[in-house]
This record gives structure tokens, sequence and C-alpha cells, in this order.
């Protein structure tokens, strides 16, 4: 697609790489789980349809909006993509997936518990769901796009009161990772000053989103100039799974059913 948002990391704008490369990281970081009949919640502009397809025995991704379905569609011929506005999952059985996966996709849904515990029963017995999702503790600034952000122990207790396993990990970072995200802590910080009224958590998020998507390229954009190349140079191997989710930049988590 040719137009992206910030909240949709692009692969092609090179601004844009160590959001997207942070986001690829899930996919690589869950191929060990990856087996079976195999659910994706979420799968966007499928950026990482090409890492889970050979992994599982059959493959359905699912996204709410159309033209990326559509696209997906042309860009994978014989794969099975589906539009659907979730929860409920209404079109899919009890003990369906050996597997499901949804990668920055809870933070935006109204009714999480109801999200978990779809994602539960549509898992067979023995299945695991690999779910991951910004580690509030280090976000930046609001997000209007996120009905809400969890810190690590926020999403373990919502998590474990639904699955009979929770392994909670999370997408860290190495020193190449942690520099660029000071260096965006200090350029957002700039930005916020002159937010005195604190109205980034006071207004409405739809009131928000569009100044929020100026400044936030606008943002991107001077981070890039300021680093050069070491923007370009961050890859997916940068950011290491860690077993200590408060280490992460993101929430990554094994949700088992028995």
């Amino acid at each position: 697609m040719a137009t992206y948002t910030t909240e949709i990391a692009s692969d092609k704008l090179v601004s844009d790489n160590p959001i997207h490369q942070r986001l690829l990281k899930a996919y690589i970081a869950a191929k060990p789980w990856i087996s079976g009949k195999l659910l994706e919640i979420g799968c966007g502009e499928g950026r990482g349809v090409e890492t889970l397809l050979p992994l599982a025995d059959s493959y359905i991704g699912i996204d709410k909006i159309g033209e990326v379905i559509q696209d997906l569609k042309n860009r994978f011929p014989g794969v099975d993509f589906r539009q659907a506005v979730i929860p409920p999952f209404k079109d899919f059985a009890d003990d369906s997936f050996d597997t499901i996966v949804s990668f920055q996709v809870i933070e935006h849904i109204q009714d999480d518990s109801l999200f978990l515990e779809e994602i539960y029963r549509m898992l067979r017995p023995g299945g695991k769901a690999i779910i991951s999702t910004p580690n509030n503790t280090h976000t930046l600034s609001r997000n209007p796009w996120h009905v809400r952000e969890y810190v690590p122990q926020e999403l373990i207790d919502l998590s474990a009161g639904i699955f009979d396993k929770v392994e909670a990990k999370g997408i860290g970072g190495n020193e190449k990772v942690w520099a660029y995200h000071e260096a965006n802590r200090k350029s957002v910080q700039k930005i916020m000053r002159f937010d005195f009224l604190d109205l980034q958590h006071r207004l409405p998020a739809w009131i928000l989103r569009m100044p929020y998507e100026i400044l936030n390229r606008m943002n991107r954009n001077k981070l890039h100039q300021q680093q050069g190349e070491s923007v370009v140079q961050i890859n997916h191997e940068d950011y290491p799974l860690v077993d200590d989710p408060a280490e992460g930049l993101d929430l990554f988590y094994i949700l088992w059913k028995k």
C-alpha cells in the first residue's frame, strides 16, 4: 500500500526502520512456538507472513482493514486472508487452532478480557497463543490509537485469569537500540514541553490523532537526519528476546491452554 501512518510502521520508509525491525522481531522470536493450524489476528500488511507460512500446516490471517486484506490476497495467492472486526470471533469454532499469534493488537481492543477469552476458546488443548504489545514503562507519550497500554504485571494478571500458563518475556534492545530510544525520548520531551496543560491525557483520542501523526512523522524524520546511517543499520537482531518483560520495549507473552 502506498500510504502509511506512523502507527503502521513501513518497511519502505527509512525513518520507520527501527520500529519496523522491532515489530518484525516478534515474528522471528515466535518461530519456536509456531506449529499446526495457525491463526494470525491483526496480520496488517503482512510483515510476518513469509516468516510464519513455512512453519505452520495451515495459516489464516485476519485484519479489520479491507484494503490490506485485498493487497495480501494479491501478494500471496492461495493463502487464506479474511476481513474481520473482533472480538468476538464469530466465524471460528472452539478448539480450532494449535497456535494463535497477535502482535501489537490487544492495545487497540476495548474489551481485552473478551479478546483473550476468545483466543483461549479457539485454541485446541495443548495450544498456545503468542502476543506482543508495547511495554507502557517505556512509552514516551500517549498514543491516541491505543485504548490502553500495559506494564508487565498488568498483562500477566489479565492473562493468568484466562490461560493455564503464562510465559512472560520481552522484546528488548542492545546498546544501539537504547541509544535510539534515548534520542527519541529527548526529542519527544522537547515537543511535550509545549503541552503544559497535559492535553495529551485530557483530550479525547480522536482529536489527538492528526497532530500525533504529524508530530510523530516529523520526529522520526528528525531522528533519521540526526543519527544518519545508525537508523538504517538497526535490524531485528538488535532486538533480543529477554526473559524479564520489564526489560522489554515490547511485552512478548506465550499463553498456554492445557
